[in-house]
């Protein structure tokens, strides 16, 4: 019997780990129930793990949240990034990184 190898991650992919998506998804949850997200998607490519949110599936991401640890010594490894390729906010911190988002939740709320 030929035993699949445990699973090991890729060094050369960049991942959340398990606490950073727990923010994420903890901010994805609060979207959802107030209707204003639908669906996600995760990338873990060489340089940067993504995390897009649709309203629907079948459109382009709103929002993408973005891991590059290459410039987590400058302006910080995470950021939120708008639909048009904007830059909203980035820093050191994945939870104050991501109160640009609840913004928008305390608007839709309103």
């Amino acid at each position: 019997m030929n035993a699949s190898p445990p699973f090991h991650a890729d060094p050369d992919r960049v991942v959340f780990d398990r606490a950073e998506l727990g923010i994420i998804l903890t901010v994805y949850g609060r979207m959802v129930a107030a209707g204003e997200w639908r669906d996600y998607a995760m990338s873990f490519l060489r340089d940067v793990a993504v995390f897009s949110v649709f309203r629907r599936a079948a459109e382009h991401p709103l929002y993408r949240i973005e891991k590059r640890p290459k410039l987590r010594g400058a302006q910080g490894a995470y950021a939120v990034i708008g639909m048009d390729g904007r830059i909203l906010k980035r820093g050191h911190d994945l939870p104050t990184v991501l109160r640009v988002l609840e913004k928008k939740l305390i608007r839709a709320v309103e």
